[in-house]
């Protein structure tokens, strides 16, 4: 590919990427309740859902399915309603992504559950996939090897996204020592919680 596409795609998919969203909002949410180290289970559930809709955009099958919203019902609301649940729980210093007052250990939450939430996160914004649909196509030149060049910019796409979500969590991680030193356990969570009940509206109603 061109120096001068990957110049104007570069900066391009950065600031989309950084722009706070619902995966940033969630990174920045768990950067907070359970640091970086594992939140990266969520980020790499996130990258994958958006290496699909990214690669599905480009070969023009997400049109199919923007014309077809009903697909997303059971995702938006199904994911939504999950991330509420946990929103609440943090809000009430509960569950397993909570940050305990007492003995300050957090609970275990599965590698599994965490790589999900991001996932979903992903795929179940119909926003999303219209993205994709309307910046990535233009970057390719059709007339030319597809493949290699989906693979090229996907594979920027993801490295950016990544960069992202860890400015994000990291930020989430120095909120989360601040509040810890001065003993504001509970607005910890509450701030966690809060952050996560918003992405979940998000999800089930933007």
């Amino acid at each position: 590919m061109s120096a001068t596409v990957l110049s104007v795609f570069i900066p391009t998919f950065f600031m989309v990427s950084i722009t706070p969203g619902m995966c940033m909002t969630l990174a920045l949410s768990l950067g907070i309740s359970i640091g970086v180290r594992r939140t990266l289970w969520m980020m790499a559930g996130e990258l994958l859902g958006v290496a699909l809709v990214a690669t599905l955009s480009a070969v023009g099958v997400a049109t199919l399915m923007l014309e077809h919203p009903e697909l997303f019902i059971l995702l938006k609301y199904g994911g939504g309603a999950y991330l509420l649940y946990l929103g609440i729980q943090l809000w009430l210093s509960r569950g397993k992504l909570a940050f305990a007052e007492v003995n300050d250990r957090l609970q275990s939450t599965s590698r599994f559950a965490l790589a999900s939430q991001g996932f979903v996160t992903a795929i179940a914004n119909p926003k999303g996939w219209a993205f994709f649909i309307a910046l990535l196509p233009p970057f390719i030149d059709y007339a030319t090897p597809v493949v290699p060049q989906l693979l090229t910019l996907v594979s920027l796409i993801l490295l950016l996204e990544f960069a992202c979500l860890l400015i994000y969590a990291s930020g989430g991680r120095t909120m989360r020592q601040v509040l810890l030193q001065q003993g504001k356990v509970r607005l910890l969570n509450r701030i966690a919680g809060a952050m996560m009940i918003v992405v979940a509206l998000w999800l089930a109603v933007g």
